[in-house]
């Protein structure tokens, strides 16, 4: 018996015994389980973005963002419970401009708002494809993780699905897009999930850049609203 001494397993009826043994192997394997790595095979398209990690996505959302992308963003949120491989990996091929840790609560990982709250590290990357755009990955702590790995150093340079760091026990992952460029092949993401999709993290493509006729910056105001508009299916359907 590995975990029970033969003296006192002696006195344990079989049932007790057998619970005692069972739960630290559970422990151990969910334990390993969790900390997996597995190897994947990255798509090798530049014009797709790839979620940055395991587990189901519980929002996508237009935002502004002022920090670093300095406009309309598509968010999308990825909630990764304790039975995900947490292993964080890079959208597409980028450079890491910074990196910047904060402080914060240890709220719910399922609810977007723990984005704002919880304590957080957020990479700020730019694409070395065309559109250049500037990206962040943000990884959240949970109620249950309480600690945020990220090795990516500034001036990095990050290729598709390069593993970057994880987070421990159940947490949220935030991709930022830009939602309007103005360069001059009108570049125009489309969103390729819808909520509730289960994803993967360097597998599963979250948007792609689509060409559009007209440069982006040459769009009207009533037509930038459709931006997030994309196939979520083989029928397709809207992300906002």
């Amino acid at each position: 018996m590995a975990f029970l001494p033969v003296v006192g397993a002696a006195f344990l009826p079989v049932w007790a015994v057998i619970l005692a043994e069972a739960v630290p192997a559970v422990f151990l394997i969910a334990v390993l389980a969790f900390f997996r790595d597995p190897q994947r095979s990255v798509p090798d398209d530049k014009d797709i973005l790839l979620a940055p990690a395991d587990g189901r996505i519980t929002d996508i959302e237009a935002v502004e963002e002022p920090a670093f992308i300095t406009g309309r963003a598509l968010r999308i949120g990825i909630f990764m419970s304790i039975f995900n491989a947490h292993v964080n990996r890079a959208p597409c091929r980028v450079k890491v401009q910074k990196t910047s840790h904060r402080p914060g609560k240890y709220k719910n990982a399922m609810n977007p708002h723990s984005g704002v709250v919880n304590e957080s590290n957020a990479l700020y990357l730019v694409k070395t494809d065309n559109p250049a755009d500037r990206l962040i990955v943000r990884q959240i702590s949970g109620a249950i993780a309480r600690r945020i790995v990220c090795r990516a150093q500034p001036g990095q340079r990050l290729a598709a699905g390069e593993r970057f760091g994880m987070i421990k026990f159940g947490s949220r992952t935030e991709l930022y897009v830009p939602l309007l460029r103005g360069n001059d092949k009108g570049w125009r993401p489309k969103c390729l999930v819808q909520i509730g999709d289960k994803v993967k993290a360097g597998l599963t493509p979250l948007v792609k850049y689509e060409v559009e006729s007209r440069p982006a910056g040459n769009l009207r105001s009533s037509e930038s609203a459709s931006l997030i508009a994309g196939p979520l299916g083989p029928e397709g359907h809207d992300c906002n």
